[in-house]
């Protein structure tokens, strides 16, 4: 398979899976349901999540600072914000291509090098990960007895056991093969875990660690926030317990990998998090379509006049 064949393939593939999700979303709860849901919602506390998002994002902009400050250059915070909403407006057409329009930003009205500004937004994905990761570990410790109960009622323990230990197995000879082999693969392995060490130090030698670190935290609690208060604004997901907020919240996360900015995969991972809880199947995925909507919108918005606005301001300054 050639090189234009693959990018095209990485283009229409998750496009063409988000139309599938959208479709098998929509044949779970009709339009007239689901248009129901959108009508009846309590659109201040819809606005409340668009508030804890935005602020996320500008956050964002303004942590990406103390990433280039210690390449030797000044990043000017309009051109920050801009090219953050612009990265998750352009995600929404080519999986990934937002980071590489974001460094080219960089590039274009910085100054900064491709390679460089790059390698910031590498490291920045590294410390929103450890970050996750931490949410998710936070998750296990305060609901370990619900989630061990969960998976004990549907799976054989001594299976769930056996499992354990084969994955440890696994993982242990994939360590093994990533730090001893010498092939094309377990090289780049090598490479990227490599790369997110190496990024990680970054982190902790920057002038302003402890003010990133702070931005990091303050990013991820906005976006619990975003997604709590946003589920208030569908009555029969107004009293979810904080182990559903969390596990809805984790999946809804990663559902944002698997298609462009988690069309049709969004609602459903939803739901599938909310079915643990026995919460019906209509207004769980009434709930994920109005929190993915709100939010695409104001980056459709937003990141629509940051790509117009970007080179206006750079030409008057």
């Amino acid at each position: 398979m050639n090189t234009k064949t693959t990018k095209l393939l990485k283009i229409i593939l998750p496009l063409l899976l988000g139309v599938i999700l959208v479709w098998y979303s929509l044949s779970k709860i009709s339009i007239e349901e689901l248009i129901g849901y959108f009508k009846n919602a309590n659109y201040t506390y819809i606005g409340l999540g668009l508030v804890f998002g935005l602020l996320s994002h500008l956050s964002r902009a303004y942590r990406w600072k103390y990433m280039i400050e210690p390449l030797g250059y000044s990043l000017r915070l309009p051109n920050s914000i801009m090219a953050v909403f612009a990265t998750y407006l352009v995600n929404y057409t080519i999986p990934r291509a937002g980071e590489i329009t974001r460094a080219t930003i960089l590039t274009n009205y910085e100054g900064v090098p491709f390679e460089k500004g790059f390698g910031t937004i590498v490291a920045e994905r590294i410390a929103d990960m450890l970050v996750m990761l931490g949410i998710i570990g936070i998750t296990l410790c305060l609901e370990f007895e619900f989630i061990y109960q969960f998976f004990v009622e549907r799976f054989d323990p001594y299976k769930l056991i056996i499992g354990g230990i084969l994955l440890l197995v696994v993982l242990s000879l994939g360590f093994l093969f990533i730090k001893k082999s010498h092939s094309k693969i377990a090289v780049k392995l090598r490479s990227f875990v490599n790369g997110l060490i190496e990024g990680l130090l970054i982190i902790f030698k920057m002038k302003h660690k402890w003010a990133y670190i702070f931005h990091t935290l303050f990013i991820w609690f906005m976006y619990v926030m975003m997604f709590y208060v946003t589920s208030l604004a569908v009555p029969e997901t107004s009293n979810l317990p904080i182990a559903a907020i969390l596990i809805g919240f984790i999946s809804a996360s990663f559902s944002i990998a698997a298609t462009n900015g988690g069309i049709g995969s969004y609602p459903l991972a939803v739901y599938a998090a909310f079915s643990i809880f026995a919460i019906a199947k209509e207004p769980s995925i009434a709930f994920g379509w109005i929190m993915w909507s709100s939010q695409t919108l104001m980056i459709i918005v937003l990141g629509g006049l940051s790509l117009i606005y970007l080179p206006i301001y750079n030409r008057i300054k």
